[in-house]
């Protein structure tokens, strides 16, 4: 059986907060560590039925930033609804959510 290991690098200043955060992946065609300004990562805990996430961001990432990730990051998932379970239904209300959170935010703006 193959494996493959991501690994993250997080940096963090006196107060624990994320400075720095790098990562890099086995099968990536990147030399080395690449930096990012964020990750969400969720894990399924089968025992307890229930998931488990890890969301870091650094000290850099802008709140717009951070808005327009989160929504990346649900348009992924209705992608992954699909992908994974077929459910059409779930793979669209997702992406309308995300039209309406990309309009929210265009709105905001002006």
């Amino acid at each position: 059986m193959k494996k493959s290991e991501i690994k993250f690098v997080v940096s963090l200043d006196e107060k624990n907060i994320p400075e720095k955060i790098e990562w890099m992946a086995e099968d990536s065609l990147n030399d080395g560590l690449s930096e990012t300004k964020s990750i969400s990562l969720s894990l399924w805990d089968d025992k307890k039925n229930n998931t488990l996430r890890i969301d870091l961001w650094t000290k850099e990432m802008k709140t717009d930033e951070m808005k327009r990730f989160y929504i990346d990051c649900l348009g992924g998932l209705g992608q992954s609804i699909l992908s994974s379970t077929g459910d059409e239904f779930m793979s669209k209300e997702t992406n309308k959510l995300c039209n309406k959170l990309i309009e929210h935010i265009e709105n905001k703006s002006d």
